[in-house]
């Protein structure tokens, strides 16, 4: 049996958890994850909705037209501000995950880069990572 990977934003005024192992993460160069990070990217863990819980509090909600021109609504703490997760309105079954809200990313790895035409010039990804122009199939 497989331990919930535990998460949840700066104030702890949410958590959740996921009952599915998480093992690759996936980063996206897209400008609206720019603006909501306040970085270059944003490091994700796609994960099925079935396997996320929200276990404490309730996220505020802001939604979107992303890069992709699919509407995107990303989950947040109303609190401390912090993105916790996002889906495309037409695929909620999946959840990306700001990997930077799990307690714990030892067993994890960046396999994939996405949206690198819109790259930072100071971004910098490791050649051995998968890398797409734009938005994955």
């Amino acid at each position: 049996m497989t331990t919930a990977l535990q998460g949840g934003c700066l104030c702890g005024a949410i958590r959740y958890e996921i009952s599915a192992p998480v093992t690759a993460l996936r980063v996206c160069h897209c400008t609206h994850c720019q603006k909501n990070t306040g970085a270059g990217a944003s490091v994700n863990a796609v994960v099925l909705s079935k396997d996320f819980a929200i276990t404490k509090g309730k996220p505020k909600r802001f939604t979107t037209t992303a890069d992709s021109g699919r509407v995107l609504s990303r989950q947040f703490c109303g609190d401390c501000g912090s993105p916790l997760y996002a889906f495309r309105e037409v695929s909620p079954e999946r959840l990306v995950v700001k990997a930077g809200t799990l307690d714990d990313t030892s067993s994890m790895k960046i396999t994939a880069h996405i949206w690198t035409k819109s790259k930072r010039p100071w971004s910098l990804i490791d050649p051995a990572c998968e890398q797409i122009e734009g938005n994955p199939a």
